[in-house]
């Protein structure tokens, strides 16, 4: 085992550098130019469309705008905003949440790339069964001489599936359910994988029912009790954010000796932290946007976009201000690490909410997670073996819930973000040879858009 984990943290170490780091913020800007800002005269758009003024049940499709949306936030918006946030912080200092929000901001730009053309080349077969995502824009929209890069993408997929929305989910569920109510972590795995495979038998339908109901009311609970926990510290709001600005630029953060040094650690794990909790460039929630009811790809990229807000902008901000403005980031305690620390964070201020809350929503979050991962995986399994493969994946992607909460957290967290970026290269890839059709799509759908020529319910 310690050799695997060498192993791991090494490779984790190339693969998530500087470089890809820049990769992610740099294509986001480039996207928001090219869209001319598109996250932001499209937010208002995306609101009317999730609240279904443009919904048709004649449409191609198997799930609402609404339930793509909540499909996919459901793989967003989990550990990677309590537990990853923390990691950020404890290794990157206050300033890694600057960049997690900058992410966020120009990954909505991303995000609606992605998702536009997982709608434009996205197929339905005769049962009405979607098959999308970017190994479809991969091998259709470059051509079949690209297909070896699709089947990498959905290799990678497959894997990541397992160890990033998988694994590393039941492994934090675990461990705060064992610290703060003695549940055996493998007790925590057998439970998580039946509740999982009870649902992800039905597929994207019924994951998009439970999802659209389970994760608003999640996301309206943690967001008010972060609002409280700073409220409560309101004459530390000034010093935090000089924390956070001072650290994303100058200050010496934990991992990091000199200024240089500091800045760039900040700047890379707010990145890492940002895509692997909103998963902009990565491809994985066009297979879910995919699934929509529209004939209008652009229409389905802008309901897209919010995603990135609410999970990093929102929700990851939020979890960042808690650990910062409670001090609990300077503890330095080996046992206040991940999800952990966030719990300690919200009970220093709000007793009894990090102790009681934290583990329920720490759980909900996860399994969340986990069934709409298992659909990602699902559809890049499908496209590598066919619907043979279906199944075992299923089976397989069970047992591995299991194994995820009882293995220790560092080496789940770098197998996890070893997968995602290999999902990145492939996707930016595409979705940058791909962008000048998005565009021209774009002009298009808001010209039309402008002009009055599409139905309101």
């Amino acid at each position: 085992m310690e050799t695997i984990n060498a192993i791991l943290s090494k490779t984790v170490g190339y693969v998530w550098g500087l470089p890809l780091a820049i990769l992610l913020v740099g294509a986001g800007l480039i996207f928001t130019f090219m869209f001319r800002g598109i996250q932001w005269y499209g937010f208002a758009h995306a609101i009317r469309v999730i609240r279904g003024k443009y919904d048709r049940k004649d449409d191609p499709g198997e799930i609402t705008h609404f339930q793509a949306l909540a499909t996919a936030l459901s793989a967003t918006v989990g550990l990677g905003n309590i537990a990853g946030v923390a990691v950020a912080i404890q290794m990157g200092g206050p300033g890694a949440t600057f960049w997690m929000i900058v992410t966020g901001l120009v990954g909505m730009a991303t995000k609606f790339t992605e998702c536009s053309l997982a709608c434009m080349y996205r197929k339905v077969d005769a049962n009405g069964e979607v098959r999308g995502g970017p190994m479809y824009y991969i091998e259709d929209g470059l051509g079949t001489s690209f297909k070896p890069m699709a089947i990498f993408f959905s290799f990678a997929g497959i894997m990541a599936s397992i160890g990033a929305a998988n694994m590393f989910q039941t492994n934090q569920a675990a461990a705060i359910l064992e610290g703060n109510f003695g549940v055996p972590r493998l007790a925590t795995g057998v439970v998580m994988a039946l509740l999982t495979g009870a649902v992800i038998v039905g597929g994207i339908r019924r994951i998009g029912r439970v999802t659209a109901k389970v994760l608003p009311a999640m996301a309206f609970v943690y967001v008010t009790g972060a609002l409280i926990v700073i409220l409560a510290n309101i004459g530390d709001i000034p010093e935090m954010f000089g924390m956070i600005i001072r650290g994303a630029f100058s200050e010496t953060a934990l991992a990091g000796g000199a200024a240089g040094i500091a800045v760039r650690t900040a700047l890379v794990w707010g990145v890492r932290r940002a895509c692997f909790s909103n998963e902009a460039g990565l491809g994985s929630a066009a297979i879910a946007h995919s699934a929509a009811r529209t004939d209008q790809p652009i229409r389905e990229g802008v309901v897209a976009l919010l995603e990135p807000f609410i999970d990093t902008v929102v929700i990851c901000t939020m979890t960042s201000l808690v650990i910062i403005i409670t001090g609990t980031w300077q503890t330095g305690s080996a046992e206040l690490r991940g999800v952990n620390m966030t719990a300690a964070a919200f009970e220093s201020a709000l007793a009894g909410f990090g102790q009681y809350f934290m583990p329920v929503a720490v759980t909900l979050f996860a399994y969340s997670t986990l069934i709409s991962w298992s659909y990602y995986g699902e559809r890049c399994v499908n496209y590598i073996f066919g619907r043979k493969g279906i199944l075992p994946y299923k089976l397989i992607f069970c047992v591995m819930a299991v194994v995820g909460a009882v293995w220790d957290l560092v080496p789940v967290v770098n197998f996890a973000d070893i997968m995602l970026a290999l999902m990145v290269i492939p996707n930016m890839i595409a979705i940058s040879l791909l962008a000048k059709k998005v565009r021209e799509a774009t002009r298009e759908y808001f010209t039309k858009l402008k002009a009055g020529e599409f139905d309101l319910n």
